[in-house]
């Protein structure tokens, strides 16, 4: 089956979340395409018999599925140092605020976009992450023996044969927006946010997609990483094989696992920057900060 164009991705995309036919005038507002584009395009998909008034056919969802996440991979290895004292008896992921567990937000968000193929990479206070299993049976988990001795590129190496067609998640992040884990992706690409000055790490951003990674920044095109990023089945590919170099470099192990598609194999891929914004989603990097959004840390 040929590729869809970006606009075909986009309109497809949209009425297979749909429960209802939707009009081209719904699809302008659902797309931010020109209804003049929409009018051409549903020309062209409904000529493909891939929609037919309004609503998608099977042949439209058959034509989306090479687009489709498959799985997602949590990197939830770590100690958690910032979050001194709840992280010493407990995986910074599996800390609770306000009853949940950070990860069963994340974890809940994959399964709402039919995501069940899930892993989790773990090493601090491993064995408390089974408790994960009564509530989602489907988890599979990888270890991670080094975790103390190497930096997440080590998690992502122990993963690399599961990163085609798969989210990969720093699995400490509070989601507030399920919505913004969606079943379809035309490319590869990391969720981030908008922002005038950072002085978190962010990307450097020209025509949608991301070319540089840094520690701060300010402008037009400054983007705020957040750690949520979507591998399509090619790059994912060249990951497993991208990943396992650079850890073996002189250096490797001090390395972010993001930084291998980003900073050293950067030519190897284009990676599109999806926006979302500041109330989607929350890192909770201290206990300070954790008592600010859950009071009854203060008692």
């Amino acid at each position: 089956m040929a590729e869809l164009t970006r606009n075909q991705f986009s309109i497809l995309s949209v009425l297979a979340e749909s429960k209802e036919a939707l009009t081209q005038r719904d699809l302008v507002k659902a797309t931010d395409l020109s209804l003049g584009t929409i009018n051409r395009t549903v020309k062209e998909l409904t000529e493909l018999e891939f929609i037919n008034d309004g609503v998608i056919t099977a042949h439209g969802t058959a034509a989306l599925e090479p687009y489709r996440a498959k799985r997602a991979v949590f990197i939830a290895a770590g100690f958690g140092s910032r979050l001194v004292p709840i992280t010493l008896n407990t995986p910074k992921p599996l800390v609770r605020v306000h009853g949940v567990r950070i990860i069963d937000h994340l974890i809940d968000a994959c399964l709402a976009a039919g995501i069940e193929d899930i892993y989790i990479v773990r090493g601090y206070l491993a064995e408390q992450f089974d408790q994960l299993l009564y509530k989602y049976p489907m988890i599979k988990f990888l270890e991670n023996p080094v975790y103390n001795a190497a930096n997440n590129i080590s998690s992502s190496l122990i993963a690399k044969d599961f990163l085609s067609n798969a989210y990969v998640f720093e699995a400490d992040l509070l989601i507030s927006n399920p919505a913004i884990i969606t079943k379809y992706h035309y490319t590869s690409d990391f969720l981030a946010i908008r922002k005038d000055r950072t002085d978190d790490w962010c990307f450097k951003v020209k025509d949608g997609v991301i070319r540089e990674e840094t520690v701060g920044g300010e402008g037009d095109n400054i983007w705020q990483m957040v750690g949520i990023s979507y591998w399509n089945e090619a790059d994912g590919k060249k990951l497993s094989e991208d990943i396992a170099s650079v850890y073996d470099a002189p250096g490797g192990k001090e390395r972010y696992w993001e930084q291998v598609p980003l900073v050293y194999c950067k030519n190897h891929y284009e990676v599109a920057v999806r926006p979302c914004v500041d109330e989607d989603i929350v890192e909770i990097d201290t206990f300070d900060e954790l008592k600010k959004i859950d009071p009854s840390y203060n008692a």
